[in-house]
């Protein structure tokens, strides 16, 4: 049985201190160290943006999804990708509405064309894409997601709107965010975030959890795993990330990979079962082989 998440709490007064959020994220199933719950806190308290830094599988994104469960409001992400522009994370103009209200103004009789025009840009036919979508939701909180993934362009765009939290559309003037939203930005560090991004933000490096955090996240996360099976796997997860893989696993791995164990009853991590199963914690050929022979032949 997976663990009960409590419902989202009425958007309201922020958490008192880092302590106390760390208390609500664990509420709900995401169990931080002081350093994540403090870089968290004084985000949320000073109003800047929250730069996540760390290997893929971390818990970055997570981080971002349990925040808004916390604060009540709902998750905006912006999935960035290599050639992402400002018209797809921003707003476009939805150009078959704009077509059939043309068609159907014609069709009315409609001769005054400077107002036919102008209708044209009316905000009912603006397409919010996330960006713009979460300057107009209040509260909301903002996920811009593998960062490191958007090109040079992009991250100056990104930039500028994270400075104002306005943006200026040329047909409907200036859309100023009401409540600025709380903002996680994240990176697996493919490639280094410009400097003036990271400036704008707060950042926090997140590490693998230690063993006996993994082993409480798998026991919160999946309370019919057994407690000597969570420790085997947690044990065997950071053997693997020891090893000379070429994608290390990381907790959402583990999580899928006790699952699959408990799935099939198994109490005990032995060879045979790690065959079976490695296929939900490594996703490469090479790295089934590798990670079979660290796990049990010494490395």
């Amino acid at each position: 049985m997976a663990h009960t998440i409590p419902p989202p709490r009425p958007a309201g007064a922020l958490p008192a201190s880092p302590g106390a959020l760390a208390e609500l994220l664990d509420e709900h199933a995401y169990l931080c160290d002081d350093g994540l719950a403090t870089a968290c806190f004084l985000a949320l308290r000073m109003g800047r943006p929250l730069f996540l830094e760390g290997e893929a599988g971390v818990g970055k994104t997570e981080l971002a999804k349990t925040l808004a469960r916390v604060l009540g409001a709902p998750l905006i992400r912006l999935q960035c990708y290599e050639g992402l522009d400002a018209s797809q994370a921003l707003y476009d103009w939805d150009f078959p509405r704009q077509i059939l209200h043309l068609r159907a103004a014609e069709a009315a009789g409609a001769t005054d064309a400077a107002r036919l025009e102008g209708e044209l840009y009316d905000r009912r036919f603006l397409l919010a894409r996330p960006l713009l979508r979460a300057l107009e939701t209040s509260p909301s909180v903002l996920l811009v997601d593998e960062v490191d993934r958007a090109d040079d362009e992009f991250e100056a765009f990104l930039l500028e709107v994270l400075s104002d939290f306005t943006i200026s559309v040329p047909e409907l003037g200036t859309i100023r965010a009401a409540t600025p939203p709380v903002v996680v930005v994240t990176s697996n560090r493919t490639r280094e975030v410009h400097d003036a991004l990271k400036r704008r933000c707060l950042y926090h490096w997140l590490e693998h959890p230690s063993y006996d955090r993994e082993v409480a996240i798998i026991r919160r996360r999946l309370p019919d795993a057994a407690g000597r099976l969570a420790g085997q796997v947690a044990r065997a997860a950071a053997t693997l990330r020891a090893a000379d893989l070429l994608k290390p696993p990381g907790v959402a791995e583990t999580l899928d990979w006790t699952e699959a164990l408990v799935a099939l009853g198994v109490r005990d991590l032995d060879p045979d079962s790690a065959a079976l199963t490695l296929g939900a914690v490594l996703k490469y050929r090479e790295d089934r082989d590798r990670g079979l022979a660290a796990l049990f032949d010494g490395g």
